[in-house]
This record gives structure tokens, C-alpha cells and sequence, in this order.
């Protein structure tokens, strides 16, 4: 039986919807420690729930997806805060180089299908990725997207994997304060205005009055990679 069937999702979506995030970061690691993996895109808004995860269950896995078109600055940022504050990165890559990539699509494919680049780089490395583990740690917030905004702390995926929302009820307020309080380092790249960072051919600085996700995916409805939508093998 898997695990996740065994709990009564309704009545601890009611419970953690009020608790804190150490709270549900401790009752996720009891519950499912070791076979449970954090993710995160190491861009200034990840270092709170690193912080976190770090001190509250430091032994769990946080992967990084390394798509091959991530900004320099990215990796960097992602190598000093492993040594900062000891964390178990797991980085984990396409099964299609970037030769590859560019042989059978072109060097456009960004720009010409998105969602497909997406599903190549992130969704189907992620994937494989989740294989072995019952419960993934997220760190998305309500206030980012029209669909983030409707999910629960806990959401049982269609292959049975159960998605934590930590930090669902956190606002941007709040991630500056923590940021502040805690005296959290930067991505290198955000003094010159890059809010929300992804893959490099599909980030953009953003304006002060603009939407931190609008640095995303420029001139294209897309607001979603597909790593925070259901993650399923296709049939």
C-alpha cells in the first residue's frame, strides 16, 4: 500500500494549514524521512526554505535541476550556499544534451515551443527524479501564480507522490522580512533586477512596479514550467 494512502490528507490539510513551516518541514521529515527530497532553483526567494530545511531537517536531499542553460551566477549562488549551510544537493541533468537538443529542435526551441523545452530540461529529469521517494518539499506561495494559488499544504499526485507546500501561506512580505531578519544572502544577479531567475534564454530583469514572475517567459502567456503542476509519467 503506499504510504500516502494511509493518511487522512483532508484532516492534516486542515491542521498544517495553520502551522508553521518548521512545524510542517519536522512532520514531513518524521513521516517520511529519508525517502522525501526538497527541490529548489537557488534564486534569492529559495534561501528562506533552505534556511529552514537546513536547520529544522538537515539530512534531507534538495535537487537542482541542472538544465544546462542556467546563468553563471546561478551555480555559483547554488555552490555557496551548499557550503554555507551544509546542505545534501542533488543535482540532476537532461537524458538529452544540449547537443542533442539543438540538433533535433534547433537553438530556438525556447522560443518556438516552451513547453516542450520545459518538459525536456525540467519535467522529465524531475521525473525520474521523484523515483524512490514518497513525499517532495516545494517551496511555492499562494501569491505567486493563479494556479499556486489554489493549491493545499499537501497535494497526492497522480503517481502517488505527495507534494509539501511549506511555505504556501507566506507572503513576499514575508520572505523579504525573513531575508532581512536572518541576514540571507543574493543571488548575484538581483541588484540588477532579476527577481524571479529560471534558465537563462527565458529570464529577464523586471521593473520595480512589475510582478517578480514577470521576469519569466517574456511575451508568452506561459507562467508555469510544469514542475509545480502534476508530475506524472506520460502513459
Amino acid at each position: 500500500m503506499n504510504p500516502v494512502q494511509s493518511l487522512d490528507l483532508p484532516a492534516l490539510n486542515e491542521k498544517l494549514e495553520h502551522a508553521s513551516t518548521p512545524q510542517i518541514l519536522a512532520w514531513a521529515w518524521d513521516t517520511f524521512g529519508p525517502k522525501i527530497a526538497s527541490s529548489s532553483s537557488f534564486q534569492t526567494q529559495s534561501v528562506p526554505l533552505i534556511h529552514l530545511i537546513s536547520q529544522t531537517c538537515p539530512d534531507m536531499p534538495i535537487v537542482f535541476l541542472d538544465t544546462g542553460f542556467h546563468f553563471p551566477e546561478t551555480l555559483t549562488f547554488r555552490n555557496q550556499l551548499e557550503s554555507a549551510y551544509n546542505l545534501n544537493i542533488m543535482n540532476i541533468y537532461p537524458s538529452v544534451d544540449q547537443s542533442q537538443l539543438f540538433y533535433q529542435y534547433g537553438e530556438g526551441l525556447y522560443r518556438s515551443d516552451p513547453d516542450l523545452c520545459c518538459h525536456i530540461n525540467k519535467v522529465e529529469p524531475m521525473q525520474r527524479a521523484v523515483e524512490g521517494f514518497e513525499a517532495w518539499i516545494s517551496g511555492v506561495r499562494r501569491d505567486q501564480t493563479e494556479h499556486r494559488a489554489g493549491l493545499r499544504v499537501l497535494e497526492e499526485q497522480s503517481n502517488g507522490l505527495l507534494r509539501i507546500h511549506p511555505m504556501l501561506r507566506w507572503t513576499k512580505r514575508e520572505v523579504w522580512a525573513y531575508i532581512d531578519e536572518h541576514t540571507l544572502p543574493s543571488h548575484p544577479l538581483f541588484e540588477q533586477g532579476y527577481m524571479s531567475i529560471g534558465c537563462a534564454p527565458c529570464t529577464r530583469p523586471v521593473f520595480s512596479e512589475q510582478d517578480e514572475r514577470e521576469g519569466r517567459w517574456g511575451g508568452a502567456i506561459k507562467t508555469e514550467c510544469g514542475l509545480h503542476l502534476d508530475i506524472k509519467r506520460d502513459e
